[in-house]
C-alpha cells in the first residue's frame, strides 16, 4: 500500500511539473499583461474571500480576525501594491556603459525568470508565507507551485481553490500533503526553492537542492535578542516588546526571543510588561479573543518545559484541551538553560538582567545570527554600538518587528538564520537572474584583436589597454 501511495504521488508530481514547464516554455508569463492580471486575481482572492480566510484561521488555531487582517490580508495587499506600481519599473532594460576598447558596440541587462519555482510556505502565518513569496514569484514571470503547510489544513484547502477561479491554473498551482508529499516534491527538479521554516528542514531542503544544483533561499528563524538600554522610556518599550512577543501566540520568527535589560531598570520593566499582558488580553487571557492557540498538542507541550528554567513573573499556565499556553514572562534565567538553547516560537519570554553592554554583548553573540536583533536605547551611542557589534538578518530600533513590514526593505535572515531576501524589489530580484547582452555590428573589424601577437603588436595593445581603460 505504501509503494502504491509513494507511486500516486510522484505521479501526481510528474504531472503538475509537465504542465508548468510547458506552461512556462510556451511563454505565457512572460509579458507585463499577464503577470500584472495575476497579482490582480490575488487582490481579488482577498477582497472576495476575506470572510472565508477569517474563518480558515479560527478553526487552525483560533487566529484573531484583526491580527488576520494586519499580519496576513493587509500585510498581503500591500506587496501587491507595490508590485503593481513597480512592476514596469522592476522588469525594464538596464542599458550600461560599453568601454571605449569594446567599441563600437552597446550593453544592457535585463531580469529574466528562473522557470518553474517551489514555494514552501510556514503554518504560522500560513496565508502570507505562501502568498508573499509566491507575489514575487509572479511578478517575476515565473510558473508557480505553492505547497502550503500541512498543520494549517483549513487555509491550506482556501488556498487550494485559488487556481483556476482567481489564477492561471496552468501557470500558478496549489500542492496540499504533508512530509510524505513534500519529500517527493524536493526529489524534483525545480528552477528555484523559496523555503520558510525551521532550521532542520531547511538543511533538507538544501540538500535535495544541491542535487539539482537548484537555487535556494531559506527563511528561517533564530534566538533574537531584545536589548533594553537604562536610557529609554521603560513604559512604552515594555508594551512594544509584549506585543510584538505575544502577538500570534509568539509563533512568529521574527518575535523577540528573549530580553537583556539593564539591571537599573530591570524591575519597572518587568512590572510594566506584567502590566502591559493585563492590559492587552485581560487577568484571564485564556477568554480572551485576541490571543491564539499554539498549533498542535506537540509544541505545547515543549513549551511547557520551559516554565522550569526560570521563576515565573506572570502566566506559566497551560491547557491541553484548548491548546492553550498562557503569555509568560521568566525571570532569573541562566544563559545556560534549555529556554535559552532552544528558539521558542512560544508565548514564553526570558528577561535577563545585564550591568555593562558587553555582558549583554556577550549573551547575544553566543548565538550566531539572529534573524532580527531589537535594540530600545535613546542613547544613539548605545545604538550604534551595538549595531556594530552584532550580526543579524535585520534589525529595529526602538520597536519591534517593523522591519519586515517596510516593503521598500529587503528581508532575510543571515548564517543560521537563512540565506536570501524578498519583499518588494528584492523579492523580484530573488526570482529573478540578470541576463547580460552586447550587441556588435559585423563591420568595422579590429584586427588588432587577433593573433599573430607581435612585439610592436602587443606594445601598442597594452598602451591603448592602458590610455582607454
Amino acid at each position: 500500500m505504501k509503494n502504491d501511495k509513494e507511486r500516486d504521488i510522484a505521479r501526481h508530481v510528474s504531472e503538475l511539473m509537465h504542465e508548468l514547464r510547458e506552461c512556462f516554455d510556451s511563454g505565457t508569463t512572460r509579458s507585463y499583461e499577464w503577470r500584472k492580471s495575476q497579482l490582480l486575481g490575488l487582490k481579488c482572492f482577498l477582497d472576495e474571500r476575506e470572510k472565508d480566510i477569517y474563518d480558515a484561521l479560527q478553526s487552525d488555531f483560533r487566529k484573531p480576525r484583526a491580527e488576520v487582517f494586519f499580519t496576513e490580508i493587509h500585510y498581503l495587499m500591500t506587496e501587491i501594491h507595490v508590485a503593481l506600481k513597480h512592476l514596469k519599473s522592476w522588469m525594464r532594460t538596464r542599458k550600461v556603459i560599453t568601454p571605449f576598447r569594446y567599441q563600437p558596440g552597446r550593453s544592457y541587462y535585463f531580469q529574466e525568470p528562473y522557470g518553474v519555482v517551489l514555494v514552501m510556505g510556514a503554518w504560522n502565518y500560513p496565508l502570507q508565507l505562501a502568498i508573499a513569496p509566491a507575489i514575487n514569484a509572479i511578478a517575476a514571470g515565473n510558473c508557480v507551485l505553492i505547497k502550503p503547510s500541512e498543520q494549517a489544513p483549513a487555509i491550506s484547502g482556501l488556498l487550494a481553490e485559488v487556481p483556476g477561479r482567481y489564477l492561471d491554473e496552468r501557470a500558478i498551482k496549489v500542492f496540499l500533503g504533508g512530509v510524505e508529499e513534500s519529500s517527493k516534491l524536493l526529489e524534483t527538479s525545480f528552477d528555484y526553492i523559496f523555503f520558510t521554516g525551521g532550521g532542520n528542514v531547511g538543511k533538507q531542503v538544501m540538500e535535495r537542492a544541491a542535487k539539482h544544483l537548484t537555487p535556494v533561499t531559506l527563511e528561517l528563524g533564530g534566538k533574537n535578542p531584545c536589548v533594553v538600554d537604562r536610557h529609554t522610556n521603560v513604559p512604552v518599550a515594555a508594551r512594544r516588546v509584549v506585543w510584538a512577543k505575544f502577538l500570534n501566540a509568539g509563533q512568529t520568527c521574527i518575535a523577540p526571543d528573549y530580553v537583556l535589560v539593564h539591571r537599573d531598570v530591570e524591575e519597572e520593566l518587568l512590572d510594566c510588561m506584567k502590566g502591559a499582558i493585563d492590559a492587552f488580553y485581560g487577568a484571564r487571557p485564556e477568554l480572551s479573543t485576541d490571543y491564539p492557540a499554539i498549533i498542535t498538542p506537540e509544541h505545547l507541550e515543549r513549551l511547557a518545559g520551559y516554565f522550569a528554567d526560570g521563576v515565573v513573573v506572570t502566566g506559566g499556565l497551560i491547557d491541553p484541551e484548548r491548546l492553550y499556553c498562557a503569555p509568560t514572562v521568566l525571570r532569573a534565567v541562566s544563559p545556560s538553560s534549555r529556554v535559552m538553547k532552544e528558539e521558542i516560537f512560544g508565548p514564553i519570554l526570558p528577561v535577563l538582567g545585564y550591568s555593562e553592554p558587553d555582558e549583554a554583548l556577550a549573551v547575544m553573540r553566543s548565538f550566531h545570527h539572529p534573524l532580527a536583533v531589537y535594540i530600545f536605547s535613546g542613547d544613539r551611542s548605545f545604538q550604534q554600538y551595538m549595531l556594530k557589534n552584532t550580526r543579524s538578518g535585520g534589525v529595529c530600533i526602538n520597536d519591534l518587528m517593523f522591519q519586515a513590514a517596510i516593503p521598500a526593505l529587503p528581508f532575510g535572515g543571515a548564517g543560521k538564520s537563512g540565506m536570501g531576501a524578498y519583499h518588494g524589489e528584492a523579492g523580484f530580484e530573488t526570482f529573478s537572474r540578470s541576463r547580460s547582452v552586447h550587441v556588435k555590428r559585423t563591420l568595422p573589424e579590429n584586427i588588432l584583436r587577433y593573433p599573430p601577437f607581435s612585439e610592436m603588436k602587443f606594445k601598442w595593445l597594452r598602451k591603448l589597454f592602458r590610455l582607454f581603460g
